[in-house]
């Protein structure tokens, strides 16, 4: 997935979760838009490098968009969490998510469930039964283990729900948890975090529930990132 075109700054703070203040490297201070309304747990600390975009559009009260962030280790993470699904549809139309590599036809944002959902992306091929997959975000790291969720998920505690009753009807169901960070080479659900999740994803994959995790990898461009793709499935320990 190509990246926009990225201009890099120091974060001073991030606040009512969709600004951050950003240093340029003139000293100006301006306020950016931030996509992401999760924790940002380890990817939005004072000091850190932002990547940010800009926008030509004449509505937009600030045209200018947080997408990476590059930690004090140099690992990068990719914080716009619009971007994810653009990831995995690249990956999934070449062919790259081994697990989904059947499927011909991709279906974006389908409406889905009992509990009012739309599904990322729904796969159909001839022959083969439907395919539900629910893609989520590995922007948490810690030593080299991705992890998630960052914060409490009502959210995805649903999505899980939902996913089993496919998987009930008869139908494939999957979360993909996408690699928006590079610095991790296995993964686990963060149980000390949210619990809840941690039980039903557990209860879900014994019933057939299918998840996976893909490593992330950016590719830099005399010093400044410019694309980011899913490399290859990195251990999941569910235990």
């Amino acid at each position: 997935m190509q990246l926009p075109t990225l201009q890099s700054a120091k974060l001073i703070r991030r606040y009512k979760r969709f600004l951050a203040d950003i240093e340029l490297p003139n000293g100006e201070v301006i306020t950016i838009h931030c996509a992401n309304t999760g924790a940002m747990t380890g990817c939005g600390e004072k000091g850190d490098t932002v990547w940010y975009s800009h926008s030509d559009s004449q509505t937009r009260k600030y045209p200018h968009s947080w997408e990476l962030t590059q930690l004090a280790n140099g690992q990068l993470c990719c914080i716009n969490t619009h971007r994810s699904n653009q990831l995995v549809l690249e990956a999934l139309q070449n062919k790259q998510i081994k697990e989904l590599a059947m499927y011909d036809e991709i279906y974006p944002e389908v409406k889905y469930g009992e509990e009012n959902s739309r599904i990322d992306f729904l796969l159909k091929s001839e022959g083969l039964p439907d395919c539900y997959v629910e893609v989520k975000s590995i922007t948490l790291v810690k030593g080299n283990l991705g992890m998630f969720p960052d914060a409490v998920t009502t959210r995805g505690q649903k999505h899980v729900r939902e996913l089993l009753a496919m998987k009930k009807q008869g139908h494939r169901a999957v979360i993909l948890f996408a690699g928006l960070h590079n610095g991790f080479d296995h993964f686990k659900i963060a149980e000390y975090i949210d619990p809840d999740y941690d039980q039903l994803l557990k209860e879900a994959i014994e019933q057939g529930v299918e998840a996976y995790a893909y490593a992330g990898e950016f590719d830099i461009s005399e010093g400044i990132p410019t694309a980011l793709s899913l490399t290859e499935s990195v251990p999941y320990i569910k235990e």
